[in-house]
């Protein structure tokens, strides 16, 4: 019997400790199991900030990647752009006669050119026209100052027998864009209806509410037309031309046909004038882009040749024979004052202009007149005042410089 009991003891002590031993062993992997979890989360915690980084620069380089793709995408476009403009110029001259003109920019808006009243014109009277068939001009007549009263009411009947009075009467040729109801043209009308004088203006064909295809022949003619309508019921009185800008190769072209034909003006005054279209087409601030561009005469000038617009007032001035005047801010961003003074240059020592006083007056860049603000100036009265007798008509050609 001893024998028989004592494997099971022993049995059972070799069950008791394996079973304490898988206990402990289990214990064991139950605490290591732990510590793995633990680990985990905190490797977990630590990682979420780095992961979270990390997606962040890869958004912002993904944003930066797509900022300069749309970047280069709009750089690729304004360059094929920039290329195509000068090609697009040449295959049609025609664009670049609307940006000389520029007949189709009508400032200020809104206004009604039947009624220049409007613009603080109460003694200015507006009729139309006709230069030619299917062509007809708005014309504006300022009679001067002194005249106010009694125009108010008045018909234009009684504006045109007033041009048969003792007052000077200046035509004025306006420059490009606009009409002849822009806000720095009324001011001029201004000053020199104050100062005694008849202003007539107009509009071109094509501008404002003329009718008609704006050319430089047309322009011209139409200058004409008025000129010849004025001399028509002025009698013996002054008749001087005034042209701005644009208007200056107006001026010179209709001046030159005046004295080609024996029936000269009593004198030319020219207002930031250029010497011809294609240097002042060169020099404009809008060509600076292009100025260094290959070809750039045969792209943006030959054009503008083609299409029959020259304004040559440096050839011109050489077939003039009136008393001259030349006005021209230093600071002038649109004409370069240097074309004006180079106009003078060329005037000044032709045979034709002999017996006439040629004047060149700049007006210093400090006092900001820039394109078209020389009527401010306090010395214009002074300018175009008479220097001979004082009772006689005003001569804008015995001015001295200011």
């Amino acid at each position: 019997m001893r024998k028989r009991t004592e494997p099971v003891a022993l049995e059972h002590e070799r069950c008791a400790a394996a079973g304490s031993s898988s206990s402990g062993s289990a214990a064991a992997a139950l605490d290591a199991d732990c510590r793995l979890k633990q680990n985990l989360r905190l490797t977990g915690t630590a990682a979420e900030p780095r992961c979270a980084a990390d997606a962040g620069m890869k958004r912002a380089l993904g944003r930066r990647k797509g900022l300069w793709l749309r970047l280069r995408k709009i750089l690729f476009c304004v360059l094929g752009l920039y290329i195509a403009i000068p090609f697009l110029i040449k295959l049609c001259p025609g664009i670049q006669a609307k940006l000389i003109f520029l007949n189709f920019v009508r400032v200020p808006y809104f206004i009604d050119l039947k009624k220049p009243q409007d613009q603080g014109l109460n003694h200015t009277c507006n009729y139309y026209l006709q230069p030619e068939e299917d062509v007809t001009i708005g014309v504006w007549h300022t009679v001067p100052a002194v005249w106010w009263k009694n125009a108010q009411g008045k018909d234009q009947m009684w504006y045109e027998d007033a041009l048969a009075s003792s007052h000077a009467i200046i035509l004025y040729l306006h420059g490009n864009a606009g009409t002849r109801g822009g806000d720095h043209r009324v001011e001029l009308y201004k000053v020199l209806s104050s100062l005694g004088y008849h202003v007539v203006t107009f509009d071109y064909r094509g501008w404002g509410d003329s009718v008609g295809t704006p050319s430089e022949r047309g322009m011209t003619y139409d200058a004409l037309h008025v000129f010849d309508w004025i001399k028509a019921r002025s009698g013996d009185n002054p008749v001087y031309i005034w042209g701005h800008s644009l208007g200056t190769g107006v001026a010179t072209n209709l001046v030159r046909r005046l004295c080609e034909r024996e029936t000269p003006p009593d004198a030319l005054i020219l207002e930031s004038p250029f010497t011809n279209i294609r240097e002042e087409a060169k020099s404009h601030p809008f060509s600076v882009i292009y100025r260094y561009f290959p070809g750039f005469d045969w792209f943006f000038l030959d054009p503008i040749t083609s299409s029959g617009i020259k304004f040559a007032n440096d050839e011109n001035v050489k077939h003039i024979s009136c008393p001259l005047l030349i006005l021209h801010a230093e600071d002038d961003p649109v004409v370069p004052f240097q074309l004006g003074r180079k106009l003078y240059s060329i005037a000044a020592p032709a045979r034709s202009f002999r017996d006439f006083k040629v004047q060149f007056v700049p007006f210093h860049s400090d006092l900001g007149y820039r394109h078209k603000y020389i009527y401010k100036s306090p010395e214009l009265p002074r300018i175009l005042r008479p220097q001979q007798d004082p009772g006689s008509s005003p001569d804008p050609s015995m001015s001295e410089p200011v």
